[in-house]
């Protein structure tokens, strides 16, 4: 009686995911520049935290000084979620784009999964730990992945897309 209903379940999970898979790809054969940065999350900035934010590299506050101006986990959620859009810029840069730089696309994946596995971990050490000093220290890590990465997509866009830099710059 138990294994039918399993098997449906199973069935039911991997058709949902492949409805998801097919949906996700749709979504991004039909990007554009536009439609990316309309996708940035600008609710916190990290301006707060870097005096050229997105132009150069680096953190200029303390760890605790930089959780209190993330706002604690609004901050990180949206670092996660930003990260995710500037690794699917990288991508469409690399698949519209002549002669771009393979180099700083693989770097931009690369800085976009440690930032969102860095994120993570601070989330998750804060609810168990609720602002512990590794909770900012990971989140200061994750904010300067994050500035060095948003530097990196500045250059790709500058490179690309240099019309596009007023509307990320606002965006960011």
């Amino acid at each position: 009686m138990m294994l039918p209903v399993l098997q449906i379940i199973v069935i039911a999970a991997v058709a949902y995911y492949l409805y998801r898979w097919r949906s996700n790809v749709r979504r991004r054969n039909t990007q554009t520049w536009e439609t990316l940065l309309a996708e940035l999350r600008p609710e916190w900035s990290a301006r707060e935290l870097s005096e050229r934010f997105l132009w150069q590299e680096g953190v200029n506050t303390t760890p605790e000084d930089a959780w209190k101006r993330m706002e604690g986990p609004k901050g990180l959620w949206v670092m996660f979620q930003n990260a995710k859009i500037m690794m699917e810029m990288a991508d469409f840069a690399a698949k519209n784009c002549d002669g771009v730089d393979k180099v700083l696309v693989s770097t931009l994946h690369s800085d976009a999964m440690q930032v969102r596995i860095c994120v993570l971990a601070a989330l998750a050490q804060y609810a168990c730990m609720q602002g512990t000093e590794g909770v900012r220290v990971n989140a200061y890590r994750a904010a300067t992945m994050y500035t060095a990465m948003a530097a990196r997509t500045t250059q790709l866009l500058q490179n690309y897309a240099a019309g596009m830099i007023p509307d990320f710059v606002a965006a960011m």
